[in-house]
């Protein structure tokens, strides 16, 4: 086809087998690492020179060229700089979320937009559509991301890109696409949307004598690796030791090095010796207190309806009100919800039955069918 795409590759097999699909698909592909943000903390080895080695190694075999972007302070700014302040006002954010918005579909697509592409790409385990309604059933022509029937393409037709969920439901990552424009989205390609689990995505990897085919999936946030969470917390913010406090009977049962290190629903690591499993079930950062319970029971471990702040619709307008599903963690199943809207960027939503709560800060995505519509950010249940 001789389209120029750029696609940005990570070092690991999904950004890989993706570069290599669009290379026999005839693209012009063009590889970038971004170079992102990392701690440096005692014990912590970052392994973006492993990972751009490899990325290096596999653009050589594809016959592609590879370069280098680097977004270190975008990605600190952007990134966590808000992750940080928002666990110091008690609020849990999804990192990966702003990352995909501010860095990955924000300046990444700019930059290679601006430069001649006509179209980015990325490893993600997602599908993209131009502007077609989809309804419940609807596939996808297996690699081509074409709407059955027509021959379009995302970005050839003019209209606002549609996000579906990958066929891989288990490794499905609309969830953290949920804040990219639509318009972003027209001008995408998932190569590896369509492929039916990551052990396929591996054989495909091995069969085209990819390097990366067996290494190892990143988990976790991906800047700070394998230290966890909790220290690097304790890195960037001063430590504010306060009491530990059950929920129903007001009694201090504990002590804690800062309740910004807690989140809604945490039974491990609260450091209280004996008795019942206990959970929290809020935190308050100005006053140094952690409130838990060993009630699993309890009203506030619990959600019917919630309340959304800063919304984002990836077709540019908000969906009407009516019954969709949502989804309030990576990993969770679906559930519907009645979605009305509310002033500006909020709406409330209502379960058709409780769900475990989330914290505060955590996003709530909507679907309609495959698609992905949109979501927001939790405010409270």
């Amino acid at each position: 086809m001789g389209e120029r795409v750029v696609v940005g590759m990570s070092g690991g097999v999904d950004s890989a087998l993706a570069a290599a699909l669009l290379v026999e698909r005839g693209y012009d592909v063009l590889g970038v690492y971004m170079r992102n943000w990392t701690a440096d903390l005692p014990g912590f080895t970052c392994p973006w020179a492993t990972d751009l080695a490899d990325a290096e190694r596999v653009a050589v075999g594809l016959g592609i060229d590879l370069e280098v972007w680097d977004y270190e302070a975008e990605y600190k700014r952007e990134v966590v700089d808000h992750l940080v302040d928002c666990y110091q006002h008690g609020i849990t954010p999804n990192p990966d979320v702003i990352c995909n918005e501010k860095i990955k579909f924000g300046l990444f697509a700019e930059r290679a937009l601006s430069r001649g592409a006509d179209y980015i790409a990325t490893g993600h385990y997602a599908r993209t559509v131009p502007g077609t309604q989809v309804v419940p059933g609807t596939e996808v022509v297996p690699g081509t991301n074409r709407v059955p029937g027509t021959d379009r393409v995302p970005g050839t037709s003019g209209t606002t890109g549609r996000l579906l969920r990958a066929a891989d439901e288990h490794k499905d990552q609309t969830y953290f696409l949920w804040r990219v424009p639509g318009t972003v989205l027209s001008r995408t390609l998932f190569p590896i949307g369509d492929i039916p689990d990551k052990g396929t995505v591996r054989e495909m990897a091995r069969e085209r004598g990819i390097e990366v085919a067996g290494k190892k999936d990143s988990t976790g946030i991906c800047f700070i690796g394998d230290i966890g969470i909790r220290q690097f917390l304790l890195s960037q913010l001063d430590s504010q030791p306060g009491d530990i406090i059950d929920h129903e009977t007001g009694e201090r049962i504990g002590r804690h090095d800062g309740a910004f290190l807690y989140t809604v629903g945490q039974r491990r690591g609260l450091g209280i010796g004996g008795g019942p499993v206990r959970y929290v079930v809020r935190t308050d950062t100005k006053a140094g207190i952690v409130y838990v319970t060993s009630d699993r029971e309890c009203p506030l471990l619990w959600m019917r309806e919630l309340h959304l702040r800063d919304t984002h619709w990836i077709a540019g307008h908000a969906p009407r009100p009516g019954h969709y599903e949502i989804r309030t963690r990576h990993t969770r199943a679906l559930v519907g919800a009645m979605v009305e809207h509310g002033q500006g960027a909020t709406a409330h939503l209502v379960l058709d039955r409780r769900e475990p709560a989330i914290a505060p800060g955590q996003s709530v995505v909507v679907y309609d069918g495959l698609e992905c519509l949109g979501g927001g950010i939790l405010e409270r249940c």
